[in-house]
């Protein structure tokens, strides 16, 4: 089964800083239908002016991924920790017992990112941060772990669930495959371009969501970035 949900359905809001759009439930926004995915309770696709972004604010037992699709997010937190994530990286925070942050656009232009929330696996862990530049060249063609709660994605940042995020660039005319096991769900937004997946049409933005499928072929119609997570 797929499920496309285009982007100009999403929920959203603009505050002025920041115009972003909801995937599922998310602060003013409801829909029963949209509560979560498997363990993925939040996919927030998030544009910040410059020189702006979310102040200190706290988080309990929640594994949070920053995707930043354009320009860069500046991140502090109560741990004492600081680090800049640019466009095609990821950060993971684990928020186990507590921690409080900020996510800031330092920059002079624009930033975008995907802000990805998913369930932990087990609660009441200390809370932790890490980021990691990613080479963009690795994952061209091909679907590469940028953070993952399994054990043999050694390379991957890790997180504290059982799920597994993924990214490609694919150009125009390209394909790549992904293996879904059994029982597993997968969401997938294109960032960039327009792809088919599995004979469904999705442009950027749109949110493509998938369960009992055992294996994803992705063609780009253009040249495309795709973001998925893989998710009980």
């Amino acid at each position: 089964m797929i499920e496309l949900r285009p982007f100009n359905e999403l929920g959203g809001a603009k505050h002025g800083w920041l115009d972003t759009r909801h995937h599922f439930s998310f602060a003013e926004y409801y829909d029963p239908r949209r509560m979560h995915w498997g363990n993925l309770r939040v996919w927030n696709d998030d544009t910040i002016a410059p020189h702006s972004g979310f102040p200190r604010h706290p988080h309990r037992d929640m594994e949070i991924i920053t995707y930043v699709r354009k320009g860069a997010i500046t991140h502090e937190d109560t741990l004492g920790n600081r680090g800049r994530t640019e466009a095609g990286d990821v950060q993971v925070m684990s928020a186990g017992t507590g921690i409080a942050h900020s996510e800031m656009n330092l920059e002079n232009e624009t930033t975008q990112i995907f802000q990805i929330w998913i369930i932990p696996t087990e609660t009441c862990l200390p809370p932790a941060w890490g980021t990691r530049p990613f080479p963009k060249g690795n994952r061209s063609g091909a679907f590469v772990t940028l953070a993952s709660g399994f054990t043999e994605d050694t390379e991957a940042l890790t997180i504290r669930t059982n799920a597994r995020l993924a990214a490609a660039t694919l150009q125009a005319g390209h394909s790549a495959e992904y293996a879904i096991a059994k029982g597993r769900k997968v969401y997938l937004v294109p960032a960039t371009g327009k792809i088919m997946v599995n004979g469904v049409a999705a442009s950027a933005g749109d949110g493509v969501a998938i369960c009992d499928e055992e294996r994803l072929q992705v063609t780009a119609s253009e040249d495309s970035e795709i973001v998925l997570v893989d998710v009980a």
